[in-house]
């Protein structure tokens, strides 16, 4: 079967297409045919060797995915050979034909939503809901600035927290991230920097850049407000005092952190949000494998407003 693999970290050309031999799930194992896999900016922190927690290699990339299920092994129940599914991460990565899973990183996908829809969900829409209701508490009538909202996580968050009946604001970074932040459901957009965020009542923000917004973050909130830091891509001073006075909270967010009941109701709700069309990912670009590491290179520039999929 053929696969990406990186023997080493480093740049993205260390992403190299090969050969290897055709996997076969163990007795608690579910064996994937694989036709769209997901690439997400997480992605590329492994590959280049800069996250605190590496893999061991070689190792194929590959978190989120979708495709059909071509072997069970003999204790697993609840599925049949054929059935469409998304995954939520698996044992062996999903870049590549095929990919080993565990049962709970499997869902099931219904025959009218794509796989390049259910190969866009995982990463992105799990943070979305974790940052919202588990890490931000966010309650209907609330407003949540989500920062970068035109960004594949963003939307997301947009949509989810539209759904649940907060007052939804966002930025982008131009005109054309304003329109697909609207376009996901978002009652106002702010392009970066705006003036007018200062007159905002802001109960919870949503962080995809923390290095750059936080000290902001915490002068914007209304007393009692949260900040959950989803991303951030270096280090930032800010002045502790701004959270003394209207007593604001700055919560971390990990998807690595979630317990087994909190990923159970997580992929619960997007599941649930999928099958009634409150999720709708965007979709930036399709790729065959042997350009993963074009992908890897796209995924990381702020014009690409959707989601990049590799195509076994």
């Amino acid at each position: 079967m053929k696969a990406i693999q990186v023997q080493q970290f480093g740049a993205p050309e260390v992403l190299q297409l090969v050969e290897i031999d055709h996997l076969r799930p163990t007795a608690d194992q579910i064996l994937v045919r694989v036709h769209a896999s997901g690439v997400n900016p997480f992605d590329t922190y492994l590959r280049s060797g800069v996250y605190p927690v590496l893999p061991d290699l070689p190792w194929t990339p590959g978190f989120d995915g979708a495709g059909k299920i071509n072997a069970l092994g003999a204790e697993v129940e609840g599925f049949t050979v054929g059935d469409r599914v998304w995954l939520s991460g698996s044992l062996t990565g999903t870049a590549a034909e095929f990919a080993l899973c565990s049962p709970d990183q499997v869902h099931p996908l219904s025959d009218d939503i794509s796989f390049a829809i259910g190969a866009s969900l995982g990463i992105p829409a799990a943070a979305a809901w974790r940052a919202l209701f588990i890490r931000g508490c966010a309650k209907p009538g609330e407003t949540v600035l989500i920062h970068g909202a035109s960004g594949v996580a963003g939307q997301a968050t947009v949509q989810l927290a539209r759904a649940a009946g907060l007052r939804v604001l966002g930025t982008a970074g131009n005109r054309a991230g304003k329109q697909v932040v609207l376009d996901a459901g978002a009652h106002d957009v702010y392009l970066h920097g705006d003036e007018g965020l200062s007159r905002e009542k802001i109960d919870l923000i949503i962080e995809m850049l923390a290095n750059h917004n936080l000290e902001t973050d915490l002068q914007l909130l209304a007393p009692g407000g949260r900040v959950v830091i989803v991303g951030s891509r270096g280090r930032i001073e800010i002045d502790p005092r701004l959270t003394m006075g209207k007593e604001i909270d700055v919560r971390g967010m990990s998807l690595f952190a979630a317990t087994a009941q909190e990923k159970e109701m997580t992929f619960a709700a997007i599941g649930a949000a999928l099958e009634v069309g409150v999720l709708c990912p965007r979709i930036a670009a399709e790729r065959p494998l042997s350009e993963a590491a074009q992908t890897h290179e796209m995924v990381l520039k702020d014009l690409v407003q959707g989601k990049i999929l590799l195509r076994p």
